[in-house]
């Protein structure tokens, strides 16, 4: 049991199968540790250290707990929220978060909060604005916004994004719809001009 103590750092997201090896009676000895308020349970086999701020138990970050939960570092976490700082006037809320990844599908509840996780060929390291327009085009049909009203914005702010960026971005990460209308855009744009 010490030896366990000693591994749990404050702040740190667990698996059960990372502990089990400072312990000879893992499950007794996860049990008297969520008991005594050392450890949290996430969702089975997933624990959290909890770490102490001047507000209370902060809670764990998000990339680590799905990093912890996937085994793996390749993923990338996308909140349809952000898409309200795009500048199109978006307005909606939504109360779930996406995980672009390679090896899970499906939604998962992690430390009281939902997570969809999506497989997907390909995506970026980071976020970009210009990402952000490709995937907000990507998922449009699953927005609570006016899907009518957000091309209206868009046809009138395309200007702030890089026209660069955002045709290789689209090329690279776009549904075939996506691509067509940013590509359509610019080539009437060129008509136009």
């Amino acid at each position: 049991m010490d030896a366990l103590r000693q591994h749990i750092k404050p702040g740190e997201v667990y698996r059960r199968s990372d502990l089990e090896y400072y312990s000879s009676a893992i499950d007794r000895h996860l049990g008297i540790l969520t008991k005594d308020g050392s450890l949290l349970k996430l969702s089975q086999g997933l624990y959290y250290a909890p770490k102490s701020t001047k507000f209370g138990i902060a809670p764990p970050d998000d990339s680590d707990l799905v990093e912890c939960f996937l085994k793996d570092n390749n993923f990338l976490i996308v909140n349809p929220n952000l898409y309200n700082r795009l500048g199109l006037g978006l307005t909606q809320l939504y109360n779930t978060t996406w995980v672009y990844n390679h090896k899970r599908k499906g939604e998962f509840k992690l430390n009281g909060k939902k997570f969809e996780f999506k497989i997907k060929s390909s995506f970026p390291n980071q976020l970009t604005k210009a990402f952000l327009l490709v995937d907000l085009l990507n998922n449009i049909d699953e927005l609570a916004e006016s899907q009518h009203r957000i091309i209206q914005f868009l046809s009138n702010n395309f200007n702030s994004f890089n026209k660069d960026e955002l045709l290789k971005l689209a090329q690279q990460y776009g549904s075939g719809k996506t691509k067509q209308f940013i590509k359509s855009y610019y080539r009437n744009k060129m008509l136009h001009a």
